[in-house]
């Protein structure tokens, strides 16, 4: 049976002295700065908020809404009963454990809330977000294959990865396809409809392609994708918790881009 070898990287990136820089951090900073300069470039494209300022006070908005939402999202929805006999281990983000579908809802109530507060449209500073969200989601995915974590189900594909936690046989390497699929498609995707501005016109058109394109994506990778070992297969082994929890958001991605299209400009 062909296989790959996992490639011997360091998950550690730099260290000096008694502190370690992973590359999973510098994942999450590559995410947060070039999503952030990519949203500067969406706010200045229209006279309209956001703003760039806003983007810029934004940053930090969505920097805690992310982790916060990101690690209470894993505990909540992954593994509740180990940290609810443990639930001082929940602060130890240092070891792991993030969730996408809890960032999501962190970032949507940092929108929610930011938006409110400087009076701007909501839709419209979520279309800026989301378009940059794959970048992202990009560099998380690379990140986790670094780990190798979050590996694929057994496979005689010819492109098979031997991880080291994995086991003796070839797995899927499901953290490619997502980065693939939840990173360049769907952020080429959002790219290409960004630079219309009858889309930009129709606040949350952009949000809907996200919502649905990632969930989409995702309900599609988990087929190739180990199930959390807490978890399992959840309705008798038809489904996965990633499953699960994107179902939901392609539904809101379509009524999203069903609302923006009969609605070419959402009050603010």
């Amino acid at each position: 049976m062909l296989a790959i070898a996992f490639p011997t990287v360091d998950p550690v990136a730099i260290e000096i002295g008694p502190l370690a820089i992973r590359w999973y951090a510098l994942a999450y900073l590559a995410g947060f700065i070039l999503g952030w300069r990519y949203c500067l470039r969406l706010a200045g494209a229209d006279a309209a908020p956001p703003t760039r300022r806003d983007v810029d006070d934004f940053l930090t908005w969505a920097v805690i809404g992310v982790i916060l939402g990101g690690r209470l999202g894993y505990v909540l929805f992954y593994n509740l009963p180990y940290y609810a006999e443990n639930p001082l281990q929940a602060l130890a983000i240092w070891r792991g454990g993030m969730s996408f579908h809890g960032g999501l809802l962190g970032v949507v109530a940092a929108i929610a809330l930011f938006a409110r507060i400087r009076s701007i449209p909501v839709l419209a500073l979520g279309d800026v977000i989301a378009a940059a969200a794959p970048i992202g989601l990009f560099f998380g995915r690379i990140a986790n294959f670094v780990n190798a974590e979050l590996y694929g189900r057994a496979t005689d594909v010819p492109w098979g990865v031997v991880f080291p936690n994995g086991g003796p046989e070839p797995r899927h390497p499901s953290q490619l396809y997502e980065a693939f699929l939840e990173g360049l498609v769907l952020f080429a995707v959002l790219w290409f409809l960004a630079r219309r501005p009858e889309i930009r016109a129709r606040h949350g058109l952009l949000a809907g392609v996200f919502f649905a394109g990632y969930g989409t994506a995702r309900i599609v990778v988990e087929f190739f994708r180990e199930p959390d070992a807490q978890l399992g297969f959840l309705l008798g082994g038809h489904a996965t918790m990633g499953q699960l929890l994107s179902l939901p958001m392609v539904l809101l991605g379509l009524a999203l881009i069903a609302w923006a299209r009969r609605h070419p400009r959402a009050p603010a």
